[in-house]
């Protein structure tokens, strides 16, 4: 009986800012779903929002938190804590937005930024279009979400644009599923104090850039019939 995952990569020079998800059996078992290619889209949406959930309530945990007392319904004091200060999403579009469900089903009336980048094709760099957020987004702690990362060209544009916003590199937690290590050496080294939560790392890009073995394009498995 195979009660652990064989599949994980585990590249030894990962940078300590990088966090996965316990690699449970269970774990795998929903990424073998949303990597197969004959899974319908149906249950593409229902096993990758169950990892997106995951994954939210790991970056969560990573937040920082403050003592606080409450009284029970018993009249005894409970000596806990509550979260410091104010959090909001931020989507990388489009793909990134299929996380924010995800997002505000923990987080009742979160606020949700949205950026959107695409390739130039004149200089092949990433280059921003069109972004939206929260006017206090400084003084917020950024939960950053984008399913997949490759190269880290995409999300490294985007957390350039965050810091131009006043957000500080340590108040912005990258969230995705799965990771190139490529793409996680290359995001990381730019962004030292910023953490990132990832359900899965792969083994590697081909020639083209794709994560292998990946799940395809994210976006197209998700939004498409």
């Amino acid at each position: 009986m195979t009660t652990a995952p064989t599949s994980q990569s585990t590249p030894a020079a990962l940078p300590p800012s990088v966090f996965t998800l316990p690699q449970t059996a269970q774990l795998e078992a929903l990424y073998t779903i949303i990597r197969d290619r004959t899974t319908s889209r149906g249950d593409f949406l229902f096993y990758s929002d169950r990892i997106i959930r995951l994954l939210v309530e790991e970056g969560l945990n990573h937040l920082p938190v403050i003592p606080k007392t409450v009284e029970t319904p018993t009249g005894s004091t409970y000596e806990g804590v509550g979260f410091e200060g104010k959090i909001c999403g931020v989507s990388i579009l489009r793909a990134g937005e299929a996380m924010e469900a995800g997002l505000r089903e923990v987080c009742r009336s979160v606020r949700i930024g949205k950026i959107l980048i695409q390739r130039d094709e004149e200089t092949a760099q990433p280059k921003l279009f069109y972004c939206k957020f929260p006017e206090d987004i400084a003084q917020r702690y950024v939960l950053l979400l984008d399913p997949m990362l490759a190269t880290g060209g995409s999300a490294i544009k985007a957390v350039e644009i965050l810091k131009e916003q006043g957000v500080p590199e340590e108040r912005i937690i990258f969230i995705n599923l799965i990771a190139a290590p490529e793409g996680l050496r290359r995001f990381c080294s730019k962004f030292p104090a910023l953490r990132v939560i990832t359900g899965w790392i792969d083994k590697g890009l081909n020639e083209k850039a794709f994560i292998i073995p990946g799940l395809g394009d994210f976006g197209e498995r998700r939004y498409c019939e």
